[in-house]
């Protein structure tokens, strides 16, 4: 045992299963579904049957909390890692269902050849052979039944399998129910912890290096609070989620009975039907959205003390603590999963132009939209026909100045007081004066175009806007930028690459700059070929006198100027050469720049 952080103990295999049963160690229910192949349960039971290490199991105790007659509830302890290797010894082992990716109930049954003489061959994942060949036990499970009598078994076999001797198989099977007696390792972290350290020993002692997220533990907290259907918010996100990316999983999901008899099945059904992909949240996602917006806070590492009962003040635990905080989230899930607010809030985000997944670069920003949809929804201050107005706004304003990019939850905890205490509109105008001021849309915006990632943030809020103010493709009166983005099209070069290259210009970084970048029409693309721009777009000019159509469909001079003008290409195109390439980016940033600020203030 070292300090109070953690205690270190020795469990055999049986009492761990024990203790499940017991419910006194919970697996949080659809913590994960069981992700591991069947032969890796095939290995894990046989290095057990070898006697080799398989690793550590860390649980997190609950807090024990004071209840409101004074008494202390004990705390059950949760597992935060080691889910995968106690659940293949479950079903291997205890026989016991387990949910696969999909959430289906399935056995995995593990078969065992007594007589072996090569190691490798001794267990095996179940098929048909196994069955057939008597000399085979197909699953594993039957040897630890309670009732399982080894010296019976034994003369039974022998009667199948000639020249085999009962003493033979009865040592090999003995041996296998040895397992049930093998230890492992668990280490229990204090339930004084804060999730930062709990965060750090997990990463210390898990080999692979990956993290726990806060996600992580608010699903393991909820999953062992049953008294407050916790469980069952946690299915209900867990399904969401699910559904949400995979509409098709419906019919699986309504097969877990207890999930339909509740209420939440009933408000998530309709995402059955709903194949729009702008806001597919995780649980993670999900989970902050439905806490900031309650308990305006930023820091999802509350919640996990919230859940837990602790008071921030007394530092104690308290059950009126765990009581509220459940109330609180179970709101807040349902306020994110209501149909009417998750339609009209991706409503708002196509509105703003952003009408394709490939536009959003951060769902942290999507995230913080959301709650300030769900909590404008509740100020008296904001009529309700300026909701999606405000929310478009703040989120182009976020996505811009990556404002949820750094140290997100700091950020948005920070926002969350200052809403609190200014209140929305006036926090508002102060984001506004201070971050979007005259010099960002004149200097700043200009430099953050000066990429050669199509996934930059400015890059994308441009064609978002171009979708928004229903601008045209370059050459085409009809064809909008919209149905490029969401239906054929392409980014092209306004001066083709193998003109730049074959010009001199060969660095990847330079002639990909996405001031260079234009979304085309692919016909458009194929008669532009790789000629210099002052080469097409003289065509271009020339076909509005000539009325002969040789590239895209407008004939008129009128219409190409407005044309060039919401594509934002500079008027003397028609004279640039290579020499010309870099005061052409110049420019085109400036006016791709001006573009976006035209669409922001008319939001």
């Amino acid at each position: 045992m070292t300090g109070e952080k953690f205690t270190l103990m020795q469990y055999s295999i049986s009492a761990i299963l024990g203790l499940i049963e017991a419910d006194d160690f919970v697996i949080p229910e659809i913590q994960r579904p069981f992700v591991w192949k069947r032969s890796q349960v095939r290995d894990l039971i046989d290095s057990l049957y070898n006697g080799y290490p398989t690793g550590y199991i860390i649980t997190w105790k609950n807090p024990d909390v004071q209840t409101k007659d004074g008494e202390k509830a004990n705390g059950k302890k949760v597992l935060i890692d080691g889910q995968q290797r106690v659940t293949a010894l479950m079903a291997a082992i205890a026989g016991r269902e387990v949910l696969d990716e999909d959430f289906n109930l399935d056995r995995i049954k593990i078969a065992f050849n007594p007589l072996a003489t090569d190691a490798s061959k001794r267990f095996a994942v179940q098929d048909a052979s196994h069955l057939k060949d008597k000399k085979w036990i197909p699953d594993i499970s039957v040897v630890f039944d309670s009732n399982f009598d080894p010296f019976d078994f034994a003369i039974t076999y022998c009667a199948v399998n000639e020249g085999v001797k009962p003493n033979e198989v009865n040592k090999a099977v003995n041996e296998l129910k040895g397992i049930a007696n093998r230890q492992i390792g668990v280490i229990e972290l204090n339930h004084s912890l804060d999730i930062d350290e709990v965060t750090e020993i997990f990463i210390r002692i898990n080999s692979k290096g990956t993290a726990l997220s806060q996600s992580d533990f608010v699903m393991s907290k909820m999953a062992a609070d049953i008294e407050h259907s916790g469980n069952m918010l946690r299915k209900t996100v867990d399904y969401f989620c699910h559904l949400a990316s995979k509409p098709e999983f419906y019919p699986q999901m309504i097969r877990d009975k207890e999930f339909q008899s509740s209420i939440y099945a009933d408000k998530i059904k309709w995402l059955a039907k709903d194949y729009d992909d702008i806001y597919d949240p995780d649980y993670g996602d999900m989970l902050r959205v439905s806490f900031m917006h309650q308990f305006r806070r930023g820091k999802l590492a509350d919640l996990v003390s919230l859940l837990s009962g602790r008071d921030f003040e007394t530092k104690e635990y308290r059950e009126d603590i765990v009581d509220s905080s459940y109330q609180k989230l179970e709101n807040g899930i349902r306020n994110f999963i209501n149909e009417y607010n998750f339609d009209q809030f991706v409503m708002a985000i196509k509105g703003a132009g952003f009408i394709s997944n490939k536009l959003l670069n951060s769902s942290m920003t999507l995230d913080f939209a959301y709650t300030l949809y769900l909590m404008l929804l509740e100020d008296p201050t904001i009529p309700n026909a300026q909701i999606k107005r405000y929310v478009q706004k703040w989120f182009v304003m976020a996505t811009l100045t990556q404002r949820y990019i750094g140290s997100p939850e700091s950020v948005m905890d920070r926002d969350m007081r200052n809403i609190a205490e200014k209140g929305f509109l006036n926090f508002f105008a102060d984001v506004e004066a201070s971050s979007l001021s005259d010099t960002f849309w004149s200097i700043t915006l200009p430099q953050n175009l000066e990429t050669s990632s199509v996934n930059s943030p400015a890059f994308n809020t441009f064609i978002a806007a171009q979708i928004n103010l229903n601008c045209n493709s370059m050459f085409m009166n009809g064809t909008k930028i919209s149905d490029l983005v969401t239906i054929s099209g392409d980014v092209h070069h306004i001066f083709p690459r193998a003109y730049l290259k074959s010009n001199g210009v060969d660095n990847k970084t330079k002639y990909n700059q996405v001031a260079n970048y234009i979304y085309l029409d692919t016909q458009v693309n194929k008669a532009i070929s790789d000629d210099a721009p002052f080469v097409y777009f003289t065509r271009a000019k020339e076909q509005c006198e000539t009325k002969e159509i040789v590239l895209g469909n407008i004939s008129d001079a009128e219409l190409l100027v407005s044309n060039l003008a919401e594509n934002c290409i500079p008027k003397n195109i028609d004279t640039m050469d290579v020499s010309s390439y870099d005061t052409f980016l110049l420019e085109r940033r400036k006016m791709m720049a001006a573009l976006i600020e035209k669409y922001y203030k008319g939001l």
